[in-house]
């Protein structure tokens, strides 16, 4: 009896040996790969369980036309529900601020122009719309079909870069992309880079850095008011 148990013993470890010889290193036990709806469904899970986000950023807008790069940074502010303030550290003194509802640029006075206020329904702009995971607003699924691009060629190895595409036709861009760390195999679900592509080619990137959730704030910090003398005008 007992010969016999351990030729049956035996006999199980060689054919579990077989099972992990045929597998390649580093697959054994790994979790599926994730598709375009797993990432965005967690993106949209993980903004949905704060209040708001506070982080510096960088900024690179790139003009197809004349081929060139204008840069900027700051730090934004992200509060639900719909709401958002981008100070400029560069160029100093320009702010975008929404309450919800409108949305103002305020750019001061440079190179011989006067300081300029303009202002704008939310729906009419392009940064609310590309923002909304962020504020509250809008649903992933309900706005946007989905796409995973490749990582390497969009030079963003260490996640995945999560395209978005309108299912209503905008004026105000034509794709969307989000840039979303991996862990173990997953998405982490926060977003490190927003990149904007409109119909003209012209790129709109923002870079992510030293985010702080649920910050506090003033419902006054949304609503800006212009420079005395500055009347808001609108496009």
């Amino acid at each position: 009896m007992r010969l016999a148990h351990t030729h049956g013993t035996l006999a199980a470890l060689a054919a579990l040996g077989a099972v992990l010889a045929t597998r390649t290193p580093g697959t054994f036990a790994q979790p599926p790969p994730a598709d375009a709806r797993q990432v965005a469904a967690a993106v949209q899970s993980f903004y949905e369980q704060t209040r708001g986000v506070r982080a510096r950023f960088h900024q690179t807008y790139y003009e197809r036309l004349y081929d060139r790069y204008r840069r900027s940074h700051g730090t934004v502010l992200f509060v639900k529900p719909g709401r958002m303030r981008w100070d400029y550290a560069e160029p100093r003194g320009k702010v975008i601020a929404s309450d919800g509802r409108l949305l103002r640029y305020l750019e001061p006075a440079s190179g011989g122009l006067a300081a300029s206020c303009v202002e704008t329904e939310v729906d009419e702009d392009q940064l609310p719309a590309a923002f909304s995971f962020l504020t509250g607003v809008g649903r992933l699924e309900q706005s946007f079909s989905f796409r995973l691009l490749d990582r390497v060629r969009h030079g963003y190895p260490e996640g995945f870069v999560l395209e978005l595409r309108s299912l209503q036709p905008s004026p105000h861009f034509e794709r969307i992309l989000l840039y979303v760390p991996e862990h173990q195999g997953r998405a982490a679900g926060v977003v490190r880079r927003v990149l904007i592509v409109d119909a003209e080619g012209n790129r709109n990137r923002f870079d992510f850095s030293e985010m702080q959730w649920n910050p506090s704030a003033t419902d006054a910090l949304f609503r800006v008011q212009p420079p005395r003398g500055v009347r808001c005008t609108r496009p």
